[in-house]
């Protein structure tokens, strides 16, 4: 009985001790080798005869962005970006301010727009002396 209770309480005392080295290796600060070696990897800047080239693809891949844990495509349909907008940028879809500004004053009495009245015609030139 009493060799029981002494291996519950080292086997209780061992995963303590266990739990708390996980915790703590958790918390540490982690490098990544792998990543910072392949970032690395493509930067070699070459000289010839005094004139300094620069690797290309390392400087554009340094002015990318950081991409974040949840970056990529948003979830969700792609219809719904189209069910959103505006129906003036919906082709073939009726606008009451698109149709209203077109119609003018003649919007819902008439199916002929508003149009000005025609300028009245213009007085022959008569020159005189003839």
């Amino acid at each position: 009985m009493r060799r029981q209770t002494l291996a519950t309480t080292v086997a209780a005392a061992l995963l303590a001790m266990a739990s708390s080295l996980a915790m703590a290796a958790d918390n540490a600060p982690r490098v990544d080798s792998a990543t910072s070696a392949s970032s690395r990897a493509g930067c070699v800047d070459v000289e010839v005869n005094g004139q300094r080239s620069p690797s290309y693809d390392c400087l554009t891949n340094q002015l990318q962005p950081a991409s974040a844990p949840g970056a990529g495509r948003k979830p969700g349909l792609e219809s719904e970006d189209i069910a959103n907008k505006p129906g003036n940028q919906i082709g073939g879809q009726f606008n009451w301010s698109g149709t209203s500004q077109r119609m003018g004053n003649t919007f819902g009495n008439s199916a002929t727009p508003q149009r000005p009245d025609a300028a009245p015609p213009a007085a022959p030139v008569v020159r005189p002396g003839r």
